[in-house]
């Protein structure tokens, strides 16, 4: 009876284990992949993106599976629509908004070197 037990035990164990690995690994992934699913059937003409490359643009032309993204004027490159790793806005692309905390940086390093 006891070795019955013990048995018992450990399979509760192992069914509360994969039950923690499921709740904390797979339904998360799951979550994720669903939403970039969502996101790259949105995509449009016009829309502010960037790869998973890392590289920021504008889709220009959506052709199926392929997407001509604008990186710079005139300047196109073809990607796969499933590359575009999420959807950015006018302010997210712009990276010198901290430019003016360095301005005053550098004025404030300059003003202590005077005294």
């Amino acid at each position: 009876m006891g070795q019955l037990a013990s048995i018992f035990m450990s399979v509760v164990v192992l069914v509360v284990l994969m039950g923690a690995l499921y709740a904390f690994m797979i339904l998360p992934q799951q979550k994720r992949l669903k939403a970039h699913q969502k996101l790259v059937s949105s995509l449009a003409e016009g829309d502010l993106v960037v790869t998973n490359a890392g590289i920021y643009g504008a889709i220009a032309e959506v052709e199926g599976d392929v997407i001509w993204l604008e990186v710079a004027p005139e300047v196109e490159l073809k990607i796969s629509r499933s590359s575009v790793a999420e959807r950015v806005s006018d302010d997210d692309d712009d990276d010198d908004d901290d430019d003016d905390e360095d301005d005053a940086l550098v004025e404030a390093d300059s003003d202590d070197g005077d005294a």
